[in-house]
């Protein structure tokens, strides 16, 4: 949706699909391509930057997203993921300890950018990979005051029209997350 919103392409028709209930694995889900090719290159805002090295980095962090968004997951889903019977404290710890060097990694991708910037530049693919996952660890309980570099590029883009144009309608209804996150 931020990309759609990001290429002036207001109007699309969208549905909230709950994953606890499978929905994003409906037959109308699976009927969608995924892979398809932007059509829409000269439209809106360009996602994808001219220059080799900014096109490098872009899909760098791109990728990388996949990293944080998987240990995320493995912290804040960790008890509906894992069988109780299987569960274990060292899991946990060793979870939490991976997200923590995650986050670090990304606080000093954010050292090395220009202030106010974005992760490869300009606006890209790549914040609207990743920010959602920025976004995500906030409304968990991130703290802004370990992850300043996180927290400033996350203010930087949560009013962008495209970002709040596609912001799920439940995290307006209820602004304070959980708190997940909060000691890590």
């Amino acid at each position: 949706m931020i990309t759609l919103e990001e290429k002036k392409l207001q109007g699309y028709k969208h549905k909230l699909l709950s994953f606890e209930k499978g929905e994003h694995k409906s037959q109308d889900v699976l009927e969608i391509n995924p892979r398809g090719q932007n059509q829409f290159k000269s439209q809106g805002i360009k996602l994808i930057p001219d220059s080799p090295a900014e096109q490098a980095l872009m899909y760098q962090r791109m990728m990388e997203g996949l990293t944080l968004t998987d240990k995320l997951n493995s912290v804040i889903y960790y008890d509906l993921l894992i069988p109780e019977e299987e569960r274990h404290d060292s899991a946990v710890k060793r979870n939490r300890e991976g997200l923590a060097t995650e986050l670090n990694l990304w606080e000093g991708y954010l050292q090395k950018v220009a202030a106010g910037s974005y992760l490869a530049g300009g606006f890209s693919l790549a914040d609207v990979i990743v920010f959602p996952n920025i976004a995500y660890a906030f409304r968990f309980g991130l703290s802004a005051g370990r992850y300043p570099k996180l927290a400033k590029y996350y203010s930087l883009l949560k009013d962008r029209p495209s970002i709040k144009a596609s912001r799920p309608p439940h995290w307006l209804a209820s602004p304070q997350g959980y708190d997940i996150l909060k000691d890590l």
